[in-house]
């Protein structure tokens, strides 16, 4: 029988269970910062374990010797972006005026114009719109020196952060026996077989993919960096570089790339002119970047993201579209790894359901 009693524990319980689960959210956003050096610690691990294996069994390191020698490649990689990038985003700053808002304007609004005579030379009546649209009244400039301004601030912490990760990634790829042991104690033994092997190919599956996209990433860059430098765009190796960074987000990243690229590029010879070099100069760029992403579209991506983590494009195409319709951006990003950590998971634990067993038959 339901008594006041009854119903007034309930409540009591109800609030604790929120009051308790505000609190633990609470806490994770205070220290999200610590979550995020774990996370990216996570991804280093995984991209390290085959070379720290490649050190171990084609090399013969010891353990503690091959796993000091990886954390040193990573450090001199990222080393080397840095004394090879920063000087190239310094001059691309200056020759953008990227740290003028006055200067970003001025260079915008010729750029309209120039587009505008093109278009009134050639009799089409969108050069009204442009006109009527009045677009540079209605951007607010002032954005890219406060984004420029807040990136500024975070480079003093930049070091402590970087040090955090490659800390705890040395401890992760050290001392990786030993966490498992330790889960093991965690796990219950009805359930310490399916985890651990999870785990297992869980490992194995995103290591391949993050290796694979680093080598993706760099392969785009390249070809990019060859496109730019053949049609003489100042700045090649950083305009290369941002844009291969892009390539992180499926499908709209290249989409993204592509307008960056036309941008700087028709901003770097404002003063040239624009029907007979500019605008065909850009649009060479242009179809230079499709070609380069129409290589990546057919060879790369279906390599990676089809092999690595064993499923099939159409697939990971569905996953990312819904994970981009309900997360944006980030939802795309870490669409893949989450999609193969879920059916890695199923795998294990439901393997007698037949649409796991459909999704996961190459697993």
């Amino acid at each position: 029988m339901i008594t006041s009693k009854t119903i007034s524990n309930g409540i009591l319980r109800a609030l604790a269970t929120i009051v308790i689960v505000s609190l633990a959210l609470y806490f994770l956003y205070q220290i999200h910062t610590v979550l995020t050096y774990l996370l990216l610690s996570l991804i280093l691990t995984m991209i390290g374990v085959p070379i720290l294996n490649f050190f171990k069994k084609r090399l013969k390191f010891n353990h503690i010797f091959a796993t000091i020698t990886t954390i040193f490649l990573f450090v001199a990689i990222i080393l080397g972006f840095i004394i090879m990038f920063i000087p190239l985003i310094t001059s691309q700053g200056q020759n953008l005026s990227l740290l003028n808002t006055v200067a970003i304007e001025k260079n915008i609004v010729q750029l309209v114009d120039q587009i505008t005579v093109f278009l009134e030379s050639h009799h089409i009546d969108s050069s009204k719109v442009l006109k009527e649209a009045n677009i540079t009244s209605k951007i607010n400039f002032t954005f890219i020196p406060d984004f420029l301004n807040s990136i500024l601030g975070t480079i003093s912490s930049l070091g402590v952060g970087l040090g955090s990760v490659l800390f705890i990634t040395f401890f992760f790829l050290k001392d990786r026996v030993l966490f498992l042991k330790g889960a093991k104690k965690l796990i219950p033994d009805s359930h310490e077989e399916q985890t651990l092997n999870s785990f297992e190919k869980i490992n194995d599956l995103l290591s391949r993919y993050f290796i694979g996209l680093l080598l993706q990433l760099f392969i785009v860059f390249l070809l990019y960096l060859i496109v730019l430098i053949i049609f003489g765009i100042p700045n090649a190796l950083i305009i290369a570089f941002l844009c291969a960074v892009l390539n992180v987000i499926p499908y709209i990243g290249p989409l993204i790339a592509s307008i960056l690229a036309a941008i700087l590029t028709m901003l770097s010879h404002l003063g040239n002119d624009f029907q007979s070099e500019t605008l065909p100069l850009t649009i060479y760029v242009l179809i230079g970047f499709w070609v380069v992403q129409l290589i990546d579209n057919n060879v790369s991506q279906p390599i990676i993201f089809s092999r690595s983590v064993s499923s099939h494009p159409l697939e990971i195409f569905l996953v990312i579209l819904v994970a981009g319709f309900l997360s944006g951006i980030l939802g795309m990003i870490i669409a893949v790894p989450l999609y193969t950590i879920i059916k890695v998971i199923g795998k294990e634990f439901f393997p007698e359901n037949k649409i796991i067993q459909l999704l996961t038959k190459d697993i």
